[in-house]
């Protein structure tokens, strides 16, 4: 038998390196397969299991082996779509922070790339790197090896790392862009953690209220039917109870509603005008609005201001900005200025006519545009704002938490109530026993 190093994920994208001994490479493969895994690589290491063959070199991630090209068989294994998992901003964080230090260091990009698609342990990013390392080698640029991968490597990625080549900076650029993710990162993972408590609160609340109309309340029914012989009951409990009915006898129908709303508002929201009007209505929302408007115009100032730091044309980065803002209201803004700057006027007045931006902003834009330091000014504006959405977090966490709390005690509470007051009704007129009746 041979024996076959190798290299494979398993189903979480998790590295594995070993050897295992087979008649042949396919049978290898097949072996590597039935312990639930997937081989990127693999390549015979000897002759038999008694050692009789001549030692190649295992197979590196790429499918190469280290060692010299005489012996010993090598094939690359490409994952299925569905296996090589995402790429999470985490690990394009580390990427670029990795390259731009080896690249400070000295080290030719190339070769950086080389070593950075050895060590990744993500599938989809090492496929994605030795795609890069190819179309280096072959003479393209960096920038345009990123293209290859859009769902990586979005726009605003591209055009600085683009900017930096024209300006023999690519180090400042990755260095950049790694602490622009960093701190876009931070502030999303803020706004999550901030909404987390209510949506298990709400959870909780629908999955409690569904379980009391589904399989209690029905219940209680049977019993006020045979001990209130007909009487009327209070209308609190007859709206429960005819809910509950509701619920019961319709589940499939309250699912379907459900589930098509669910489907219409994201078919509506993929619309122009719908997202537009999506987009206003969550810029004005009464306890929400101010963290969204905070967050959005943070994200755009930071990504405008380090793309005019990066050497990126004026124009062409409005047009990144509106392209990556991720609200319509604030991509239609983008565009107005756009087309100021575009006829030699300030980016001022358009901003202050779309009535997002507060005053502050516009301000700091225009003594940035009068000083010529509009980089450093939309910067500021971003950190100034970066520490406003901490405040709104902590402001909305404190507001959130009692308001959930009592949401969910008025709707637990109204059932309970409603069941209880015919109880009462029952019990009094056990009591009056002696009477013959229920009063």
């Amino acid at each position: 038998m041979a024996k076959f190093a190798y290299i494979a994920v398993d189903a979480a994208g998790k590295e594995t390196r070993g050897t295992i001994e087979a008649p042949n490479q396919a049978q290898a493969v097949a072996k590597i397969r039935s312990q639930n895994l997937f081989p990127t690589a693999i390549g015979m290491t000897g002759g038999d299991s008694s050692g009789g063959g001549s030692k190649a070199a295992a197979p590196t991630a790429g499918g190469k082996k280290a060692g010299t090209k005489k012996a010993g068989l090598s094939m690359e294994i490409k994952l299925p779509k569905f296996m090589r998992g995402k790429v999470k901003q985490k690990d394009l964080t580390t990427l670029t922070r990795q390259l731009a230090t080896l690249v400070d260091a000295g080290l030719p990009l190339l070769r950086g790339l080389h070593v950075l698609q050895r060590q990744t342990p993500n599938p989809a990013l090492k496929e994605a790197l030795t795609g890069m390392c190819d179309a280096v080698e072959g003479g393209s640029t960096f920038s345009e090896s990123l293209q290859n991968f859009p769902k990586i490597f979005n726009n605003l990625y591209v055009n600085m790392v683009r900017a930096g080549e024209a300006g023999g900076v690519l180090e400042v650029v990755l260095n950049r862009l790694a602490e622009f993710a960093e701190k876009a990162e931070k502030i999303k993972n803020k706004v999550k953690g901030a909404m987390v408590y209510p949506i298990v609160v709400l959870c909780a609340a629908v999955g409690i209220t569904t379980f009391l109309l589904y399989a209690v309340i029905p219940k209680f029914k049977d019993i006020f039917d045979d001990l209130l012989e007909g009487k009327e009951l209070p209308a609190v409990t007859l709206f429960v109870m005819n809910a509950s009915e509701f619920v019961k006898n319709n589940a499939p129908l309250v699912a379907g509603i459900i589930v098509g709303i669910i489907i219409l508002f994201n078919l509506f929201a993929k619309m122009k005008t719908g997202a537009f009007i999506l987009d206003t209505v969550k810029l004005h929302m009464p306890v929400f609005g101010t963290l969204i408007r905070r967050t959005a115009i943070a994200r755009m100032m930071r990504t405008l201001g380090t793309l005019l730091a990066s050497g990126v044309p004026v124009l062409q980065a409005l047009v990144i900005v509106r392209d990556t803002s991720g609200n319509a209201v604030i991509a239609k803004a983008i565009q107005n200025v756009h087309d100021s700057v575009k006829e030699g006027e300030s980016m001022t007045n358009p901003l202050a006519a779309s009535k997002v931006f507060p005053p502050m902003v516009i301000s700091m834009v225009e003594v940035g545009e009068e000083t010529g330091a509009i980089s450093d000014m939309l910067t500021r504006v971003a950190d100034t704002y970066d520490d406003e959405v901490d405040n709104a977090v902590a402001g909305l966490t404190s507001v959130i938490e009692p308001m959930m709390i009592m949401l969910l005690a008025v709707i637990v509470g109204t059932i309970v109530v409603a069941m209880f007051m015919p109880m009462i009704k029952i019990i009094e007129g056990f009591g009056g026993g002696a009477g013959g009746g229920i009063s």
